[in-house]
């Protein structure tokens, strides 16, 4: 501002911003833009329609949105015939195993050593991870000496609940 001694650390517009562009500048002290934000009116110059379009509460989300295309909700799985996929990490993530998405067998929630870790602790594949902690609390309550009076009988069959228990703490089908 003329006269004024103060740097100009805050950035005020000069005009309103357009849609073409990011509008006019001007840097002032904070006197100045205290002063410049007291008299300045972002709707100045509208009509009475035009701030109530602004003031809408979805304003800027007329435009339409994408559609769905995949009837699964998602984007379409990808064409097999494109990638080289020896891990299957792109069918896992699309829940198809390789060689096309329409009637190819659906990936297991559980891969064999985390099935046989099931087995061990006597669950089935619908389990979730809360189910499986309590089977495994109960299990080695059960078969720890220092729970059975000291029995030693036990221990085989402790030590494959607590490495079923290792397999499983990190499965991808309980997360």
């Amino acid at each position: 501002m003329a006269g004024c001694g103060e740097p100009g650390e805050y950035k005020a517009p000069v005009a309103p911003a357009d849609f073409d562009g990011p509008g006019t500048w001007q840097w002032l002290c904070l006197d100045h833009v205290r002063a410049h934000n007291q008299s300045y009116n972002f709707f100045r110059g509208m009509s009475t329609e035009q701030i109530e379009a602004a003031q809408s509460p979805v304003a800027g989300w007329e435009r339409p949105s994408r559609t769905t295309l995949h009837a699964g909700g998602g984007d379409p799985p990808p064409a097999w015939a494109d990638f080289a996929d020896p891990l299957d990490a792109i069918a896992g993530r699309f829940g198809t195993r390789r060689g096309g998405g329409s009637g190819a067998a659906p990936v297991g929630r559980f891969s064999a050593g985390e099935s046989q870790a099931l087995a061990v602790l006597g669950l089935g594949s619908d389990v979730e991870l809360g189910a499986v902690r309590r089977r495994y609390s109960q299990l080695v309550r059960k078969y720890h000496p220092d729970r059975n009076g000291g029995d030693r009988r036990h221990e085989a069959r402790l030590t494959a609940v607590i490495e079923a228990w290792q397999t499983l703490k990190g499965a991808r089908g309980l997360v």
